[in-house]
């Protein structure tokens, strides 16, 4: 079985990558620009620039390399950027993603489309699948109106996650749980919300959900993400605790006290248990997950 992914320099997209190639798939890995995969991460796969806003070039590269299923995880995911630029969102999340499905329905490949808790407006959350999408920022629009081009094809899965965390394995990437390390490690004082919740996600985990969504063939929508319900001020003290670092540097806030061009959602988080039953999913907690990370 052939797999072609896009975003394959991001975080998710180098684990997907990774575990793969080790489960004897062939691969085709792509992104706008030059290959950041170690050659260990890349292993066998095949490395090939791909600029998903440019629909010729999205047709010139499934055209040649015909995958079996694309999953779909390059996006514009940064809210406020998305927020502050439309158009390029647009471009971005829905065009590209219409290029794709054209090109994968033509071919008569299965499509993986990687979208997000931002879907959802946060007033009744945790969410199952059976959630009705309200977004309530640009970005959350923009995926759902790339999971509704998705939904056309015949042979489809929307895996939506939430607050992915990890190593990335080439290159430098922050995430929540660096961010609250590094920062406490300095002596700086950070301010964290507390009236909103997440269900973190282990990039791992959410590279091997979406494995066995491949390996079941299974379709539809599922919510693969950590089963732990946070504020991010609960996973802040929780990161504290764990290095032994002074929590009194954190202070308790609301997203009121933030001005970001992009409203967040505020009480999200995922429901998994469908994720669970007919894939058998199965997150590590958030304490083993900071403990991987740092551990290995």
């Amino acid at each position: 079985m052939k797999i072609l992914i896009t975003g394959t320099n991001g975080l998710l997209g180098q684990y997907l990558v990774r575990d793969c190639v080790q489960k004897g798939y062939t691969v085709v890995a792509t992104g706008r620009g030059e290959c950041k995969l170690s050659r260990d991460t890349l292993g066998n796969a095949v490395y090939k620039k791909m600029d998903i806003t440019d629909k010729v070039a999205v047709e010139t590269v499934l055209m040649e390399t015909r995958p079996d299923i694309i999953i779909h995880a390059a996006a514009m995911a940064q809210p406020d950027a998305c927020e502050l630029d439309r158009a390029a969102c647009s471009v971005t999340n829905v065009e590209a993603t219409r290029y794709i499905c054209d090109v994968a329905e033509s071919i008569n490949a299965k499509v993986i489309y990687i979208s997000t808790d931002f879907v959802f407006d946060g007033k009744s959350g945790p969410y199952n699948e059976e959630g009705i999408p309200d977004p309530v920022n640009y970005y959350g629009q923009s995926k759902l109106d790339a999971e509704k081009i998705v939904q056309q094809l015949p042979k489809w899965t929307i895996v939506r996650t939430i607050l992915v965390y990890g190593n990335i394995l080439t290159g430098a990437r922050s995430n929540i749980v660096t961010w609250v390390k590094d920062n406490l490690e300095k002596g700086n004082n950070i301010k964290v919300v507390n009236d909103q919740v997440r269900t973190p996600t282990y990039v791992e985990d959410l590279s091997r959900g979406i494995l066995l969504v491949v390996e079941k063939d299974a379709e539809g929508i599922y919510h693969i993400s950590g089963k732990e319900v946070f504020t991010p001020y609960e996973i802040a003290l929780q990161i504290a605790d764990f290095f032994g670092l002074d929590k009194s540097l954190m202070e308790k806030v609301d997203a009121s006290v933030f001005t970001q061009p992009a409203v967040r959602p505020l009480k999200t988080g995922f429901i998994i248990e469908k994720a669970e039953k007919e894939l058998g999913f199965n997150p590590v907690s958030f304490k083993e997950g900071i403990s991987k990370i740092f551990q290995g």
